[in-house]
């Protein structure tokens, strides 16, 4: 059984360093100081050292840290899927003992052993459920990182996105909703593996975001587009905008209209669901359009700490006939890890 990565960090005798600024790194500092775990020092990569403090501590560089400490234990805290940024990851790892803690996007608490030992028979049901042996292996990978921190057990579950493609989702004609369809990426992606495709409908709550997701898809047929974030109900709500991936819902200056699946009067062959945390409530806003249509769904299961529990249980409570897969795309930590219903 892995060693939660917090425990060790307690005994840990190696200087502990971040790797990286901004939320995650506050995220991963709280957790920290409530474990009484001191770090000694923040590294950006080259090109984004600053003369500047973050946390009482001066940004350096890796190489300035190596000099200062030699041996240490770097904790990274950000999350990147470009390939420059992955290979300079694993060339420090491949010198330094290396974790990326695993610390919730969006919500609070832990995947730690005391998560794990509450949640064991929700694990399990959802693990019996999934449909082949690299879902099987996906799901106990990330299980063993979330617990360890450890990116080896990413990297050996991790496949191309045109992997789904060719296993299972097979995809001719469909209808598509886009929820949390960015800034067109999904759209574009998703007309180049299905050509023949025969509408889609994509949501997108961020304004600017909204604009790009507009311009880069211009001229693409059957397409509508719809600025508003997708709920459990039809009402007006704050929303943080933040121009990209981690605008959020509540505690923004901001009013946008949200809407639910069923309102939409769409009836979807296929969805796609990345809304940021807000999955389950757009799951149970969907309820009778997936009773009734039963949509192949692509869901998002990285935002939350019980993503890998509530968003099966919440998909199962309506319709309990779909086969369940789980799929790591290349990007570290654990985010781009999606559940597929089938």
């Amino acid at each position: 059984m892995e060693t939660e990565l917090w425990q060790y960090l307690k005994t840990a005798t190696k200087p502990i360093v971040l790797y990286g600024m901004g939320n995650g790194a506050d995220k991963i500092i709280n957790v920290l100081n409530e474990n009484g775990i001191m770090f000694q020092g923040v590294f950006a990569s080259d090109g984004f050292v600053r003369d500047k403090l973050f946390h009482g501590h001066k940004i350096s560089s890796y190489s300035q840290l190596k000099a200062k400490f030699g041996d240490m234990i770097v904790l990274l805290c950000f999350g990147s899927s470009l390939p420059d940024v992955i290979e300079n990851i694993l060339k420090i790892a491949s010198e330094q003992e290396l974790y990326a803690p695993e610390v919730a996007v969006i919500g609070g608490g832990l995947f730690d052993y005391s998560f794990l030992k509450e949640n064991a028979e929700s694990l399990r049901f959802v693990y019996n459920r999934l449909a082949d042996d690299a879902s099987r292996r996906t799901f106990e990978n990330i299980l063993k990182y979330k617990l360890s921190g450890k990116i080896g057990y990413l990297l050996d579950c991790q496949v191309d996105e045109a992997e789904p493609y060719s296993s299972f989702l097979k995809l001719s004609n469909e209808r598509f909703l886009d929820l949390g369809a960015y800034n067109g990426d999904t759209v574009l992606s998703f007309t180049k593996n299905c050509p023949n495709y025969d509408s889609i409908l994509a949501v997108e709550p961020d304004k600017k975001t909204f604009k790009k997701l507009l311009s880069n898809t211009e001229g693409i047929k059957n397409l509508t587009v719809i600025n508003a974030c997708i709920s459990d109900k039809c009402e007006t709500v704050s929303f943080k905008m933040l121009g990209g991936r981690n605008s959020v819902l509540g505690d923004g200056k901001d009013q946008i209209k949200a809407v639910t699946v069923d309102s939409l009067g769409f009836n979807p062959t296929y969805i796609k669901m990345d809304v940021e945390g807000e999955e389950v409530a757009a799951i149970k806003g969907g309820s009778q359009t997936i009773l009734n249509c039963k949509p192949k769904m692509l869901i998002s299961a990285y935002h939350r700490t019980d993503d890998f529990i509530t968003i099966p249980k919440a998909v199962f409570d309506i319709r309990n006939d779909y086969k369940l897969y789980i799929r790591h795309f290349k990007y570290l930590p654990a985010w781009d890890t999606n559940f597929y219903f089938i």
